[in-house]
């Protein structure tokens, strides 16, 4: 798995798709206060063993999970100015990224500054958002849509892609927003060029996860992914 997998299912596809089939749209998402080391490895491990696109994990657990996916072709992603957006410097955001890059991480959600599009500083919000496209991977920009009145939505969409993002999202977590096919395809309608995007929000049942794929999204960003692919009970995260 690389990289490559993240395109669009065709409905044919989608019809005949069963949950384990899903596994490789999902990034497996873990971003709890106080886990542990041993809860991270297994977790490394649970996105190998059932085939997820990615492990997706704090910055200060990147190193270790990279060592534990090296050469299982399953991505190390990584978010910045998360769970709480906009609160983290340009530089600092930047710098950071450069860092994760460094440590094993191939691709990176970011928050956006909501405050600065809402008060027309533009510039500062693409800018931002492309200091850390500069690190060298792929970026997924959390857009934060219910935050937003439909004409800032529409400049947050360009400005992210102006600055380079590989992928837009919906919202940074459940808490924001549930992920749903309209906020999906507002999104899979704008973006150009290539840019794709990804669903992230209390994604917690196979049933949710195929609508948001006919939707438009090629990326799932879910706590609950073992859940979806075994069709157990999902828990509470809002990842």
């Amino acid at each position: 798995m690389d990289d490559t997998v993240a395109m669009a299912l065709d409905p044919g596809v989608l019809d005949s798709l069963t949950p384990g089939g899903i596994a490789p749209y999902i990034q497996h998402t873990l971003i709890e206060t106080g886990t542990t080391r041993d809860r991270i490895l297994q977790h490394a491990r649970e996105a190998v063993e059932y085939g997820f696109n990615a492990a997706m994990v704090p910055g200060s657990w990147v190193p270790d999970v990279a060592q534990v996916l090296r050469g299982t072709g399953v991505l190390v992603a990584s978010a910045l100015d998360f769970p709480t957006c906009g609160v983290t410097s340009s530089r600092g955001k930047a710098a950071e990224a450069r860092s994760l890059v460094d440590l094993g991480a191939r691709q990176i959600d970011i928050g956006v500054q909501v405050g600065w599009l809402k008060s027309g500083l533009y510039d500062r919000f693409r800018d931002d958002i492309a200091g850390v496209v500069a690190a060298g991977v792929p970026v997924k920009v959390m857009l934060e849509l219910p935050l937003l009145t439909a004409d800032e939505r529409d400049a947050a969409v360009e400005l992210s892609m102006e600055a380079g993002a590989a992928y837009l999202k919906n919202a940074s977590s459940g808490a924001v927003e549930v992920a749903n096919p309209a906020s999906i395809a507002y999104l899979a309608g704008k973006v150009r060029d290539g840019v794709q995007v990804k669903a992230s929000g209390s994604i917690k049942s196979y049933d949710q996860a195929v609508a948001l794929l006919r939707a438009g999204a090629v990326l799932l960003g879910t706590s609950a992914g073992k859940e979806i692919v075994t069709g157990a009970s999902a828990g509470d995260p809002a990842y």
